[in-house]
């Protein structure tokens, strides 16, 4: 094993991993780059995944960030179809799965997270899956071409844009979700409702406070999904997507600090100042939040990974700071969130749902923290000036449709 204290590893080659990569060489970082892959594919676009994708005829070469000819241009060795199983912080190399080392003086872990596993009676059934790479959502296109009735446990935005696909396909959908509204966790009431409707004008169908006690097939095959109330929804394709789990073994292994993800500081870094760790893996000091998090979002992900480079690169650098964003197109639902609305304690509505277009402005503490956008593209924009800001606005400023949010976000602010 050969290596210099130049050379970078890049572990993971989703979003965070690839823009690193890129951004590197944009920085002007000469020297060795590496980036490892446990996917055999060239790095691709994951969002398309869970609505275009699945419609076809999208083939997996369109979702490609880069040719094999442009790393090769960029000097950008790949390492694909392979895990890292340890890191050597002694020696400073990762071990991969063939027992062979890769060296380096900087290593950035880019791991993601991976999917929660159903556990319970049948949930090893055939036609049972769950969506994280396009090689599930080829699995999942395949079979509904075949499906009759389908079942998509959790709804989260991913179960939600599986089902309006699903719906919009023209067969019949349910969303089992064991709380009482749909993305509860990530928007105010009023938005959920307003999709629930949407979501059930177009064909599908909501059990909540539903708990799933076991699948049931023949032939090794799904047929039915059983409520833990006794109630039987038929499917022959069950979807899961009842959350993610950071992929933080490895660090962990390594004794570096993890608690839902891996620990970095304002920087990106470890406490082993040579790793750093940025995206869905990484959990990190955030002035939009009152503790640290762990935020899943291209935003994320690409904002992190271009501060990292920047750092790696000898620039200078700000604390990360990013106003996080997130947007799910479900159907022809357009949500766009900018924010973290973790705690919010009044929400005022800009627009009626009623008329298909409004926004939600979340408030902690009298700050707005959040602000959700259902159809208001221009409302997000300003959302994300106004939350990265820090720029006051009252709650009656927010619901005042004649109040001009743009002009009040451009508008000079006190030191």
């Amino acid at each position: 094993m050969e290596s210099s204290m130049d050379d970078i590893v890049i572990v993971g080659s989703g979003h965070a991993g690839f823009q690193l990569a890129s951004a590197l060489r944009q920085q002007g970082r000469d020297g060795r780059i590496v980036l490892i892959g446990d996917e055999p594919h060239l790095p691709y676009q994951r969002p398309p995944l869970s609505k275009d994708y699945l419609k076809g005829p999208m083939l997996p070469e369109d979702l490609r960030f880069w040719s094999e000819k442009q790393f090769s241009d960029k000097s950008i060795e790949r390492v694909a179809g392979t895990r890292v199983t340890a890191i050597d912080r002694r020696d400073g190399a990762v071990v991969l799965a063939d027992g062979s080392r890769v060296g380096f003086g900087h290593l950035v872990l880019a791991t993601g997270t991976r999917n929660r596993m159903l556990s319970l009676s049948g949930s090893d059934l055939d036609g049972i899956l769950g969506l994280r790479t396009v090689d599930d959502a080829a699995a999942i296109r395949a079979g509904l071409e075949e499906a009759q009735s389908v079942v998509v446990i959790g709804g989260g935005f991913i179960g939600l844009e599986i089902a309006a696909t699903v719906a919009l396909s023209g067969r019949p959908v349910t969303v089992v979700e064991t709380t009482g509204r749909v993305m509860g966790r990530a928007v105010c009431e009023a938005v959920s409702r307003h999709h629930e409707g949407v979501l059930a004008a177009l064909g599908v169908a909501f059990r909540f406070h539903a708990g799933v006690a076991r699948c049931l097939g023949d032939e090794g095959r799904v047929r039915a999904v059983e409520l833990a109330g006794g109630d039987v929804l038929a499917a022959d394709l069950v979807i899961v997507g009842i959350g993610v789990l950071p992929n933080d073994d490895l660090a962990a292994a390594a004794g570096l600090a993890v608690d839902d993800g891996v620990l970095v500081d304002a920087g990106l870094a470890t406490a082993d100042p040579r790793i750093f760790a940025i995206g869905d893996c990484a959990r990190h000091p955030s002035l939009h939040a009152t503790a640290p998090v762990r935020i899943e979002s291209v935003q994320n992900a690409a904002d992190q990974a271009r501060l990292v480079a920047a750092r790696l690169a000898g620039k200078p650098t700000e604390p990360y700071g990013a106003v996080p964003w997130f947007w799910s197109h479900q159907g022809d639902l357009k949500l766009q969130i900018a924010g973290l609305a973790h705690g919010a304690d009044e929400t005022v509505l800009r627009g009626a749902p009623e008329d298909g277009a409004f926004s939600a402005f979340r408030y902690r503490a009298g700050r707005l923290v959040a602000v959700e956008s259902v159809g208001r593209p221009a409302d997000h924009m300003v959302a994300r000036r106004l939350v990265g800001g820090g720029i006051a606005l009252s709650p009656a400023e927010a619901a005042d449709e004649g109040f001009d949010l743009k002009a009040h976000a451009m508008r000079p602010q006190p030191a």
